[in-house]
């Protein structure tokens, strides 16, 4: 019997095919929103346009560079806190004590459970206490930034973890002499340096959106800004906005493209260093 083979150039056509409606809606989903505020923001009289929105973007609310400088700090603080707190408690875990990793999980994931509000109530009459000796500086928010970007940041590091034999690296460097310390910072934290990036744009990107706990608490961040200035002038809002969004994909691209700059330059030496022993 004469055997017919599945047809390879059918099969890639649909794929290609597949791929590019994926993309084209993906691209639509995310780019109309975009399209459709930068065409309010500079809509003028008739079908004219203008860019008196975006040039009125500092004039019209002088709150707004300090709204911006604060969720900037905001995000910074966030940032190093949850790498501070989390990285070093997760790898700890992962050596010392693996029976409490369920413990560590279910402390991390509780902040997904708990509504903002419920957080919000929860954590002012702490803050009333405490305000004599932390004082009311708005980046106080820090903790609660910190808090609400455990979960994703969890997920983000833990993934890393698994991926490599944490044990058997931790066990190496302690028989070559090497401390704890350097163990953590010069054999661990760069096989997972892709996790810590992914966990530090998580908690930018949430630190730069969120708008609940802010304002329920009465401080001025971006968001909080962008809200008012909707109530006074929408066009100016929504340049804001527009603005906002662009800068956190470019702030947010730049953090995810360092650690995969250097993984790049890492693989490509690799083969030569194997080279040259040979």
């Amino acid at each position: 019997m004469r055997k017919y083979a599945p047809s390879g150039g059918r099969r890639t056509w649909g794929r290609i095919l597949f791929r590019w409606v994926v993309l084209i809606c993906v691209g639509g989903y995310l780019l109309l929103p975009l399209l459709s505020m930068a065409e309010f923001s500079t809509r003028g009289a008739g079908w004219s346009r203008n860019f008196d929105a975006w040039k009125h973007i500092w004039t019209t609310d002088p709150l707004l560079p300090g709204a911006i400088e604060l969720s900037l700090e905001l995000a910074a603080l966030t940032v190093v806190g949850m790498l501070f707190l989390l990285a070093p408690t997760m790898v700890w875990v992962q050596l010392r004590a693996p029976k409490m990793r369920r413990i560590v999980e279910f402390i991390s994931l509780l902040p997904l459970t708990i509504p903002a509000i419920v957080i919000v109530v929860g954590l002012a009459p702490v803050y009333r206490h405490l305000s004599p000796l932390i004082g009311q500086s708005p980046l106080v928010l820090a903790f609660i930034y910190l808090v609400l970007v455990l979960p994703y940041a969890f997920r983000s590091i833990d993934a890393s973890l698994r991926s490599i034999d944490v044990e058997t690296l931790a066990e190496a460097a302690r028989g070559l002499g090497a401390s704890w310390p350097q163990v953590f910072f010069r054999i661990v934290v760069p096989n997972i340096r892709q996790g810590l990036l992914s966990a530090a744009v998580l908690s930018i990107a949430l630190v730069l959106g969120e708008f609940t706990i802010s304002s329920l608490l009465a401080y001025d961040t971006l968001q909080v800004e962008v809200n008012q200035l909707g109530l006074t002038n929408a066009a100016v809002s929504v340049a804001v906005a527009l603005a906002a969004l662009v800068f956190g994909f470019v702030l947010l691209f730049i953090v995810s493209s360092v650690g995969g700059g250097r993984r790049r330059r890492k693989q490509v030496a690799l083969p030569a260093e194997g080279g040259s022993n040979q």
